[in-house]
């Protein structure tokens, strides 16, 4: 599975009958970039700076694929208490 659960909730709730198809195109990307699934903190970020936008998703696709720890720094995830972040932002694993 290319998303975790709580991951998987955020896409579904910000995209609708399209989430399945935004993650195919997460795990694909993912694949491309690092020739397996990312952790959960990379998908995270793609999905913090996408909020919702197709447009914006790919974008953050791109910056993926280009350099994984300027994706971290866009969506304030790189710095020690990321995990409280995502908690915040997804709910508790």
């Amino acid at each position: 599975m290319a998303v975790t659960d709580r991951i998987a909730v955020a896409i579904s709730d910000q995209y609708g009958n399209e989430a399945d198809s935004v993650v195919s195109l997460l795990k694909e990307a993912e694949l491309r970039a690092f020739h397996e699934i990312a952790e959960e903190r990379i998908t995270a970020a793609v999905v913090i700076l996408a909020n919702g936008s197709v447009d914006k998703l790919l974008n953050a696709i791109q910056l993926m694929e280009t350099d994984w720890r300027d994706l971290l720094i866009a969506a304030e995830l790189a710095h020690v208490n990321w995990p409280s972040t995502l908690d915040d932002i997804f709910g508790p694993k």
